[in-house]
């Protein structure tokens, strides 16, 4: 079964792009599975919850293939910072990240043909400047942080805006390659 591709259980071009730079072959299908947070569910558990939800809904659909999961929060003081309602929530994310250091988690999930799952997970500390109210409202009314976890995309318009980053910078754009890397090693997905 490893000479056939891995699946992405992802529809994030994010994610599809970064996954890209490994020399893994892969092919997306994604889980569309609903993304809500349990009543007193840790940010953390949150996260892996979903990224095996993910992989598992995929691998039911597929099966005999690996298939990999991930999902993406940001957090600050505790608080999970979901993709944005709408543009006022985005202003009300990224106002409470202004001047501040946030989390950005991403738990990956790897379920193996046999069944077998795998799910750890990277953070990356991340600390923005302050940020104007016009700088916020000129990026929201761009749209781009709607689908985004935080309400940004660090890839994108919001890339001026982090004065600090402990960690890796491709976990912040939603799949830490350094960590799946070493995942896919270790299932032989990909050489050493």
């Amino acid at each position: 079964m490893k000479n056939l591709p891995l699946i992405l259980a992802s529809a994030s071009p994010r994610r599809l792009e970064l996954l890209g730079q490994t020399s893994v072959k892969f092919e997306v299908d994604p889980a569309h599975i609903p993304e809500e947070r349990n009543t007193g569910e840790k940010p953390l558990d949150y996260a892996c919850r979903l990224a095996e939800e993910k992989a598992r809904a995929v691998a039911a659909r597929r099966p005999g293939r690996y298939v990999l999961g991930a999902d993406t929060i940001v957090v600050a003081d505790e608080h999970v910072l979901e993709k944005p309602f709408d543009h006022a929530d985005a202003e009300r994310m990224l106002r409470l990240l202004s001047g501040r250091e946030h989390e950005v988690t991403t738990a990956v999930s790897l379920v193996a043909p046999d069944g077998k799952t795998e799910t750890r997970t990277s953070t990356t500390l991340v600390r923005f400047r302050s940020l104007s109210d016009t700088e916020i409202k000129s990026y929201v009314a761009t749209s781009e942080p709607m689908d985004k976890a935080g309400a940004y995309a660090i890839q994108g318009g919001a890339a001026g805006f982090a004065d600090r980053m402990e960690g890796e910078y491709s976990n912040v754009v939603g799949l830490p390659l350094q960590l799946v890397s070493e995942m896919l090693r270790r299932a032989g997905l990909i050489g050493s």
